[in-house]
């Protein structure tokens, strides 16, 4: 359950760079964030429309999109929402208090309401952390952006909305041209400061000098090129005789003056608040994790490069797949990220780790002891079990991340990939993963796995368990015999036990080589007759 209003914590005096939170992002920024330490906030949180948020991604380049469900209780109208509404008519500003019960007023006690209701309790935490020179963009989407556009004003004040930046994603095609209204390929971002005094560079495209808008056709003596043809209404009488002293101003056969503007002085096109010249993410882009909702890394190169300097500190509180972090630290900026699922929290720390081998990232929130995990276990059995299958390097099985979690899962809690190049005909392996949290492990648990593995054609079965595993546990273990990878004459456990416990003092299960950190990468490589076999 997330925490309400009322319950706040003291903040420490300091933030460590480079940490991803895994938690709440309301509860974190409450107990982990001081006062005015952010730089710059790039939120894409949920936009209320009819799909889960959060880890939302297809596994691989095949099947329907696997949805992960996290924040999906905090937007319906139960009686967290109506006491996180309360706090906020009772203990916040007055301007919030009237907003909140206009829009009651308005919507009534539904979903809406609770998704508003938890989007702003979330907005009033950020713009608390914010510097004074700091600043926010929101990115959303038409469902919610109207709604959230005045919850920002009542915040930031409306003497601090910069702009709405328009992005256009794509074009209208397939089925959003045969619908019965017009194709929705925008989003908007909302550009607040915390003030009138912040940071900001105008961001500059180059200039196309074989486009037919082109201005830039003419060549002085030295061979400079410049253009012309731009008015002189906007300069002052003394600005326009220097510029005649600089030999800037063209006197056209009419009489009329044109300023001279030099190519090589000139940054760019200066951008606009319609972003046309960044693509949504394609099926064969190179930075695509298959990760329905993210965004392009060049989107928020823009933002950052507009909005922070070096070492600047930048948030993500619904980092999802960690373009922001992962922009942010390309950029040399001080980053922290927070997300709700263990399972971004390690897809974000896997992706910044093969894109920068040397990183060194700090995780908070997640287990780092047997009795800290079976806290995790209690309090979320489905994240205890993301949680540990990362510590083996598996990936959460198809029927885990359908948002079907009380769905039957055939014993199989994971699978681990690995690869044998000597066999032709199927050259890509599994090894089912089954985790248990449970006090009560027994024998029969491992001879039900070994039914599995030779149900699912599997070459091994792995089973990590939370409680130390019984005699007669390790014996049918042993009593399975071992497989064979053909590529290096290897040989491995059938059947592998290994605690938790093991797990969190270094210890790692006896596996060949596997589709472990890359796999978003690996995924995208594999030949088409093998996509189905690749990603259950």
């Amino acid at each position: 359950m997330l925490s309400v209003g009322c319950q706040v914590k003291v903040a420490p005096l300091f933030m460590q760079a480079r940490t991803l939170y895994f938690g709440d992002n309301l509860k974190v920024l409450r107990e982990k964030f001081p006062d005015e330490i952010i730089d710059l906030i790039y939120l894409d949180p949920p936009f209320n429309s009819n799909r889960n948020y959060n880890v939302i991604f297809k596994e691989g380049i095949v099947g329907d999109e696997a949805q992960i469900k996290a924040f999906d209780d905090c937007w319906h109208w139960t009686f967290e929402a109506k006491e996180t509404f309360d706090y906020l008519i009772q203990e916040t500003t007055e301007n919030i208090a009237n907003l909140m019960q206009a829009i009651e007023k308005l919507l009534g006690h539904n979903d809406v309401l609770a998704y508003l209701t938890m989007m702003t309790v979330r907005l009033i935490e950020l713009h608390r952390v914010l510097k004074p020179a700091g600043s926010l963009y929101l990115h959303c989407d038409q469902t919610a952006s109207h709604y959230l556009k005045i919850i920002l004003d009542a915040i930031f004040d409306k003497n601090n909305f910069q702009n709405e930046i328009i992005w256009k994603r794509g074009s209208v095609k397939g089925a959003k041209a045969t619908s019965k209204s017009y194709g929705r390929i925008t989003d908007s971002i909302f550009f607040y400061t915390k003030s009138r005094d912040y940071f900001f560079e105008t961001p500059y495209k180059p200039i196309d000098l074989d486009s037919p808008a082109n201005k830039f056709r003419y060549y002085d003596q030295s061979g400079r090129l410049y253009s012309r043809d731009t008015p002189l209404g906007d300069y002052s009488h003394e600005m326009i005789k220097k510029f005649e002293a600089e030999g800037r101003i063209y006197h056209t056969k009419s009489g009329k003056k044109q300023l001279i503007r030099y190519w090589d002085e000139v940054k760019g096109i200066a951008i606009g608040n319609l972003w046309d010249d960044i693509n949504a993410i394609n099926q064969v882009a190179k930075e695509r994790l298959g990760y329905p909702t993210q965004k392009p890394e060049t989107l928020l190169m823009r933002i950052l490069q507009a909005s922070s300097k070096e070492d600047d500190w930048v948030l993500d509180p619904f980092c999802g797949c960690g373009t922001t972090v992962s922009v942010a630290e390309k950029l040399g900026r001080n980053w922290v990220g927070i997300d709700i699922t263990t399972l971004a929290i390690n897809l974000i720390n896997n992706r910044l780790k093969e894109q920068y081998p040397k990183i060194e990232i700090n995780i908070d929130g997640l287990p780092e002891t047997v009795q800290s995990a079976k806290m995790l276990f209690r309090k979320d059995p489905f994240e205890f079990e993301y949680w540990a299958l990362n510590l083996v390097n598996a990936r959460p099985a198809n029927s885990k991340s359908q948002g079907n979690m009380k769905g039957a899962d055939k014993g199989i809690d994971g699978i681990y990939r690995f690869t044998d190049p000597s066999d032709e005909e199927n050259p890509y392996k599994k090894i089912i993963v089954q985790i248990k949290g449970g006090r009560h492990v027994q024998r029969n648990q491992i001879a039900t796995l070994k039914g599995d593995v030779d149900r699912e054609k599997a070459e091994g079965g792995l089973f990590v368990t939370l409680e130390p595993p019984t005699k007669p546990m390790i014996h049918e273990a042993i009593e399975a015999g071992k497989f064979k990878v053909r590529f290096n004459d290897q040989e491995f456990p059938k059947i592998q036990i290994i605690t938790v416990e093991d797990l969190l003092h270094g210890e790692k299960p006896d596996l060949p080589h596997g589709l472990s950190l890359k796999y978003h990468k690996e995924a995208q490589s594999v030949k088409s007759n093998h996509q189905e076999s690749l990603f259950e």
